[in-house]
């Protein structure tokens, strides 16, 4: 087993490597984002085939590469045919959230990012929530990108300060936080003019893939829908965009 802070030159960031199949399986199946994965040419066990598996739609770099490159970067020199490189950021829970909105003595606020798969978008919201006073962030465990280096670049040091979820299941994550009296807007081309929506109170803003939007399942579970208005000629804003104009409108509510 190897898990070892390692600067990688490329990204300008600190990862943490694993080492080993059973090990870089069980990192994966605990929820760890992983980075970058190494596996050597010509492997195509059962093992190697279930963490392929699991880690498919989440961003992860895969590279074939040879033996003996994978023996220079070994730090145990017992690999077994694969190296990760996995976030260097541990992942919040909600508690940690609900924690946050209580040290900032306000009503919670956060995003639920449905979906999104670009690192740059995924960043660029943390740091908009950060800026935005919002108490986290939570994303699916599945069909996602997660903390890669690229996004906690693009953060801007707001990783640090803002707690980021990762869940299995956003529909019922949104029905048990709606118990603890949160009320959520899913942004939608088509809803109410966000001018015209009560947006104070302990709020979450749901923020749908960049192409797909919202899936239908979590749009049901929210409460209402909410639109920007826009005057272009094209229909849609860049999804880290659309955050960032929804969640100043949170701030210009609560500031009134």
């Amino acid at each position: 087993t190897c898990a070892l802070p390692i600067c990688d030159e490329s990204e300008e960031m600190i990862s943490t490597q694993v080492e080993g199949r059973n090990e870089v399986l069980e990192a994966v199946r605990s929820g760890k984002t992983v980075d970058k994965l190494f596996i050597q040419e010509g492997v195509h066990d059962g093992t190697i085939g279930s963490i392929l598996n699991k880690i498919k739609g989440t961003g992860t770099i895969i590279t074939r590469v040879s033996k003996q490159r994978l023996d220079q970067m070994s730090e145990t020199g017992h690999h077994q045919g694969i190296i990760a490189r996995t976030a260097a950021y541990d992942y919040s829970d909600i508690e940690d959230i609900f924690k946050h909105a209580e040290e900032k003595e306000h009503d919670p606020f956060i995003f639920i990012l449905d979906g999104i798969e670009d690192p740059h978008n995924l960043g660029a919201i943390i740091r908009t929530a950060n800026l935005a006073g919002a108490d986290g962030v939570i994303i699916p465990k599945n069909r996602a990108v997660g903390l890669t280096p690229t996004v906690i670049k693009t953060s801007a040091g707001a990783i640090s300060f803002t707690p980021v979820v990762k869940v299995t299941n956003l529909a019922s994550t949104i029905e048990d936080l709606k118990k603890r009296g949160m009320w959520f807007a899913c942004a939608d081309m088509h809803g109410e003019i966000m001018y015209n929506q009560n947006l104070k109170g302990s709020i979450g803003l749901v923020i749908g893939n960049e192409g797909n939007g919202v899936s239908r399942l979590v749009h049901e579970k929210c409460d209402f829908t909410v639109s920007i208005p826009m005057n272009g000629d094209i229909d849609s804003l860049n999804a880290s965009v659309a955050a960032g104009v929804l969640a100043f409108e949170v701030v210009r509510q609560r500031l009134n």
